[in-house]
């Protein structure tokens, strides 16, 4: 099912399924109710998670009134990062940089300055930021976690240095 919501590719835990070609990407790109309905699957999956997609333009998020409940499945169960993880490199891949922006600095947020999930944290810093293609936004964002890591000394996905010059 959500290989088929958000494809890649390359591949991933089925073998089977085939990985996306670029011009596959284009075409589903051009097609506007292919765009539509990627939309609404990632806006379903936000749902899952307890999250809302509040403005579809720059794709900014805020909880669901339901979050807490969902957190606490996001914290049970792991495979729940591989999800989101494909959904970031998806969201990548069909253009939608600047969801995957927000996405991922909504789970530094809950997991570094909320810490609503710790047991997302780890997925967060060593994955989720990883699959934001911009050089400039994913510098940003670690530097955002840099900020809000605790404690700030054994934060290693960056050189202290060179963070602290960082704006």
């Amino acid at each position: 099912f959500l290989l088929r919501l958000f494809p890649l590719r390359e591949h991933g835990m089925n073998w089977r399924a085939k990985p996306l070609t670029l011009q596959e990407i284009e075409a589903f790109k051009k097609s506007k109710e292919v765009m539509e309905r990627f939309i609404r699957a990632y806006q379903l999956m936000l749902r899952f998670y307890g999250i809302i997609l509040t403005n579809q333009e720059t794709g900014e998020l805020k909880r669901a009134e339901n979050w807490a409940e969902r957190f606490q499945n996001l914290n049970r169960f792991s495979h729940n990062n591989l999800r989101i993880t494909r959904i970031l490199k998806c969201l990548g891949e069909m253009g939608y940089e600047h969801y995957q922006v927000h996405l991922v600095k909504f789970f530094l947020t809950e997991t570094l300055v909320e810490e609503t999930l710790p047991n997302v944290k780890r997925s967060a810093l060593d994955y989720f930021l990883f699959t934001i293609r911009s050089k400039q936004k994913r510098r940003e964002l670690v530097h955002y976690a840099w900020q809000h890591y605790k404690p700030r000394g054994n934060f290693v996905w960056g050189p202290h240095d060179k963070l602290l010059k960082y704006r």
